[in-house]
């Protein structure tokens, strides 16, 4: 029966685990406003962190600092809020960040509280005024598990390694990634150049010619969280605004974004779906030979001059007759198909759900979160 015991329970031996909410074992304070321009004008050597998650977090350097030594802090607000990081050495933070330090007298491991807390803080942050927070009194409930200090050692040391390896995975693959789309691009734009289509003959066409654009539907975040479904709506994004249960869309898969921040990106989505009224549809012709996906790729490949033809003027737009103006290179069908199998391959390679790199990265990641609640997974809990 001893043998079957799980990792956590050998580690600790029978050792008994101790669960106190937060504020009885750390104090926790805000950090303090700091402005871009304050940034700017004391430039120095001490790292400034906010609520942003790239680059740790950091936004800045400046010439002094308020704190010195290892605490564990957090976002305390915003759409980060309740993401929690490991600080140590000499740094200030931001009002939008608390500070933990741990009491003087107690064993705890100051990584150990944070990798605890980088499950549980999460579950936690409330909605205040419609934006996510996690404010110190809601902070402060938090149960801690404290078992022998040997333990939160050893448990570190685990997930420290795990954290390395995870990142150094993270890192590979996504150099992977990056190369593979600039190999994507870079054939893309090759093929598609006016010096190599010229090898097989093409004629200039403005799109409004060889093409129908029409607007979407309008559609709300409202009635999609009223009436939640299987069909993505696609909008002013690339990526699904979300589901509903209604479709108005079916074979119609190119789509360019009218509005909004990323007004002129390209979109493709097959089978059923939502259009919404920030996203054009692009439709061959019936009279035109003109391969869907050959379409696609030209569209793309005229990105920067689709960008152009936008106005940023006040909200970000996209005129449907500046865009049927755009004259685009189409070569014969059968080098249209021709290019699509070989941009097709690539871009498979590059962007594949199920079986490619982005799923790699998440597996990843999901295996150091596994192994990581497995080991904080403490027993006597209230």
């Amino acid at each position: 029966m001893k043998n079957n015991r799980t990792f956590l329970e050998k580690l600790l031996d029978g050792a008994e685990v101790e669960w106190k909410p937060l504020i009885k074992v750390a104090s926790l304070t805000r950090g303090r406003v700091i402005s871009k321009e304050y940034l700017a004008d004391h430039l120095g050597d001490y790292p400034v962190y906010s609520s942003q998650t790239v680059n740790n977090g950091e936004i800045g350097k400046i010439n002094s600092f308020d704190f010195d030594g290892e605490f564990v802090s957090w976002t305390t607000d915003g759409a980060n809020a309740g993401t929690v990081f490991y600080r140590s050495g000499k740094f200030s933070i931001t009002n939008v960040c608390g500070l933990i330090t741990i009491q003087n007298n107690l064993e705890l491991n100051y990584k150990f509280l944070f990798y605890w807390l980088s499950i549980e803080a999460k579950n936690h942050v409330y909605s205040g005024m419609g934006n996510p927070k996690l404010m110190s009194h809601q902070m402060e409930k938090i149960l801690i598990p404290i078992p022998p200090l040997s333990v939160q050692t050893e448990i570190v040391k685990i997930l420290d390694a795990l954290t390395a390896l995870t990142s150094e995975l993270t890192s590979e693959l996504t150099s992977e990634l990056i190369l593979r789309r600039k190999q994507y691009e870079y054939y893309r734009e090759k093929l598609l150049s006016e010096e190599e289509l010229g090898k097989v003959g093409f004629e200039w066409k403005p799109l409004g010619e060889v093409t129908n654009i029409k607007t979407g539907q309008a559609v709300s975040k409202y009635s999609i969280s009223q009436n939640p479904g299987i069909y993505p709506v696609i909008n002013s994004g690339r990526e699904p605004l979300g589901f509903i249960n209604e479709w108005n869309t079916e074979n119609d898969p190119i789509g360019i974004t009218t509005r909004g921040a990323g007004v002129g990106s390209i979109t493709w989505q097959e089978g059923k779906y939502f259009r919404g009224n920030l996203n054009y549809s692009v439709t061959v012709k019936s009279d035109y030979k003109l391969n869907i996906r050959f379409l696609y790729h030209i569209l793309l490949h005229f990105q920067k001059e689709i960008h152009n033809l936008c106005s940023f003027t006040g909200i970000p737009a996209l005129n449907a007759s500046e865009l049927k103006k755009l004259e685009i290179s189409i070569p014969a069908i059968e080098e249209q198909q021709r290019i699509v199998l070989i941009l097709d391959k690539f871009e498979a390679l590059t962007n594949s759900i199920t079986e490619g790199l982005p799923l790699a990265i998440e597996q990843s990641q999901k295996r150091y979160e596994y192994y990581r609640e497995l080991l904080l997974n403490f027993p006597g809990r209230e």
